[in-house]
């Protein structure tokens, strides 16, 4: 019987079935690349709101303690967003005719809060408490990044599950002694160390089930 297809068809086929197998690794390394860079994730992109609140300012250069604006983060869930009364304690004073301020003065004459634009914004399926993390010595920037140096806040971090999940694992490498959870620009030459110490002395578990963080 003669032969159909030419010899060459042979070779054609492999080249064809290799080639749609890279073709397919490579657009699946291509999305996972995708999928953990800045435009999917959104890091490094700072959030215009509705008054340029400086964090660099407040906190960098005059000192303000995170907890007088974020007052619930010790005990709660969440951080907690200050009410207009807050900035109104120092601005009735400073910077009271200030243009830029003026939408704090409407928000407390109103009594209408402002409509801040959310930075870090989890999925609605993701659980996150800043209690528990902040009093097993998880400073705020290993999440949030040098937020005192910042004009205008950015994520920093990808926020992405692997990125929780590897901190879970490891918390070794991010347990800070309590007290300096607090101080953004706290450092120490032996993380390792001082990490394995506070893991015991604080009983964290480096746990990484479904249920942590999805209720």
């Amino acid at each position: 019987m003669a032969q159909i297809f030419h010899p060459s068809t042979n070779t054609f086929s492999k080249v064809s079935i290799f080639g749609a197998l890279f073709l397919i690794g490579g657009a699946l390394w291509g999305l996972a690349v995708l999928n953990r860079s800045g435009y999917a994730t959104q890091a490094g992109v700072a959030r215009e709101q509705p008054v340029p609140f400086s964090h660099k300012h407040h906190t960098g250069e005059l000192g303000i303690d995170c907890r007088y604006c974020h007052t619930s983060v010790e005990v709660s869930a969440s951080a907690g967003i200050p009410p207009t009364q807050t900035c109104m304690n120092c601005h009735a004073q400073i910077w009271s005719d200030s243009p830029t301020l003026e939408p704090v003065r409407a928000s407390y004459r109103s009594g209408e809060s402002i409509e801040w634009i959310k930075v870090h914004d989890l999925p609605d399926f993701v659980y996150f408490d800043h209690s528990i993390h902040v009093s097993k010595g998880i400073g705020c920037a290993s999440c949030h990044g040098r937020i005192d140096e910042m004009n205008l806040v950015r994520q920093v971090s990808p926020m992405q599950m692997e990125w929780c999940l590897d901190c879970h694992r490891n918390p070794a490498e991010h347990v800070r002694p309590r007290d300096e959870v607090f101080d953004m620009a706290w450092w120490t030459d032996d993380q390792a160390a001082l990490g394995a110490k506070l893991i015991d002395e604080y009983d964290i578990e480096g746990r990484d089930d479904c249920s942590i963080c999805h209720r």
